[in-house]
């Protein structure tokens, strides 16, 4: 009788735990933890989101366990989804290397990779932000990776600093000048780090040889095709907004700089009634701190701040989260998700993500906490 009733529970267990697994979400539960099909926990965090065949792909880096899971351990996650709120586990999309002397070495940086489809050559193009192992974020660059089919696996093709020997399209004349050799030598960066205007450094100047810096790093395609890369460089005191080659493999030389010495990263960008509009962080680390918003007639700016766009609980902290990515919903007119990651550099793995509705009021969107919330009950 005894073996009949371990027998029994057993059992129950086994049909409770597959029950767990087949429950369906209908909404959004931003901060808590988000498992898979499999019941896991998903792990695509600093990601974004490609919509290509009646399907959503989110690529996002994967973390592991303890303060290692900051680097570059495993590679780029990929998952899928046909409603936004449930995704099967697609595996890794791009591997580290196991060898030492691979620019993707394990061990390296890869942060918030994006994934963009180029209709004309059909490949799909992964840009993410990479810093060489051991490097810290010394080397700011950003890698390119490619493959014919939208999960994977993704052949890396290079890493670079953009627009090497190109001004931008705003170039001052102060860029052209001799940058001072205390600049050229060491410059430690961040606000504060030293008191001058980026354009008197001229770090622009200093970089025009090799490349620009790029940092956190951002996708764009416009309503034409065309693809910017959107990156925070000059020592992360300004945002650079880079035209991509016709394939997306590339750089045309053509970028502008926004946010001239406002130390911004986390830049997410999205259209909405011909306008262009930029949410982003500030410079904090890992820290959560007050989002910005900004909107310009062209993407290339001038830019107008709007403040931030945040309501609700821990608006002033961007809901304890940075923003990532910001993707409009292809069947839902005028209709945005703010994407966000909840860091914990403790422990990597436990990052977890914050999305959101954007509130489309007028001509001013902004950002709305829910604890939770679906498409039915916010977006119309």
């Amino acid at each position: 009788m005894k073996f009949k009733i371990v027998l029994i529970t057993a059992l129950s267990l086994y049909a409770l735990s597959n029950l767990a697994q087949e429950v369906k979400l209908t909404a959004f539960y931003p901060g808590e933890i988000w498992k898979d099909n499999n019941g896991v926990a998903i792990n695509a965090h600093g990601g974004g989101i490609l919509f290509y065949k009646h399907k959503y792909y989110w690529f996002g880096e994967h973390k592991i366990e303890g303060e290692e899971g900051n680097l570059a351990q495993v590679g780029i996650h990929c998952y899928s989804s046909t409603d936004l709120y449930n995704w099967t586990d697609n595996g890794i999309a791009l591997k580290v290397s196991n060898d030492p002397l691979s620019p993707i070495a394990k061990g390296c940086i890869i942060e918030r990779p994006k994934v963009i489809y180029n209709k004309k050559s059909k490949q799909f193009v992964m840009w993410f932000h990479h810093e060489l192992k051991g490097q810290a974020y010394n080397a700011s660059l950003t890698g390119v990776a490619v493959s014919e089919n939208v999960i994977g696996p993704y052949r890396y093709l290079n890493s670079i600093r953009p627009n090497q020997g190109q001004w931008p399209i705003n170039v001052l004349s102060i860029h052209k000048k001799p940058v001072p050799e205390t600049i050229l030598s060491a410059y430690c960066g961040g606000p504060g780090c030293l008191p001058d205007h980026p354009d008197t450094l001229n770090l622009i100047g200093r970089d025009f040889a090799k490349g620009q810096m790029s940092r956190d790093m951002n996708l764009y395609v416009d309503e034409d095709g065309s693809a910017y890369h959107i990156h925070s460089s000059e020592e992360n005191s300004t945002i650079h907004i880079s035209k991509l080659s016709n394939d997306y493999l590339s750089f045309t030389g053509e970028y502008a700089r926004v946010f001239i010495n406002r130390y911004m990263e986390g830049a997410t960008l999205f259209k909405f009634k011909g306008k262009y509009y930029i949410i982003a962080s500030g410079c904090t680390g890992w820290a959560p701190n007050t989002a910005r918003m900004a909107v310009a007639d062209h993407i290339y700016g001038p830019y107008t701040e709007l403040g931030n766009p945040c309501i609700g609980k821990e608006a002033d902290k961007t809901f304890e989260s940075q923003s990532t990515f910001v993707f409009p919903l292809p069947h839902r007119k005028n209709a945005f998700v703010f994407m966000a990651d909840r860091w914990n550099p403790k422990n990597a793995i436990d990052g977890r993500y914050v999305w959101l509705p954007i509130i489309l009021d007028k001509e001013k969107p902004y950002i709305k906490w829910f604890d939770s919330w679906s498409f039915k009950s916010i977006v119309k």
